[in-house]
């Protein structure tokens, strides 16, 4: 469980930054856009696409310090 949340931390964080990153270029980097889908087919999202790649990014952070403070149990 604790590499599951470390991983799944690490790649949205990077997804995260990584619209981040396209966003504030204006969409230059095209092959940086994982959350673009997310962005383009969710409604609501519509006109917030930075602010959404920011809260992406900041689950990914929380995930991977969650994954890191998980300690193995001892039999």
């Amino acid at each position: 469980m604790k590499r599951f949340l470390e991983g799944l931390g690490g790649l949205l964080l990077v997804a995260g930054v990584a619209g981040v990153i396209r966003e504030l270029t204006g969409g230059w980097f095209h092959f940086m856009g994982l959350t673009r889908f997310l962005t383009e087919n969710v409604w609501f999202l519509e006109g917030r696409e930075l602010f959404a790649n920011m809260v992406v990014a900041v689950l990914g952070l929380v995930l991977a310090i969650a994954g890191g403070r998980i300690s193995k149990a001892k039999a």
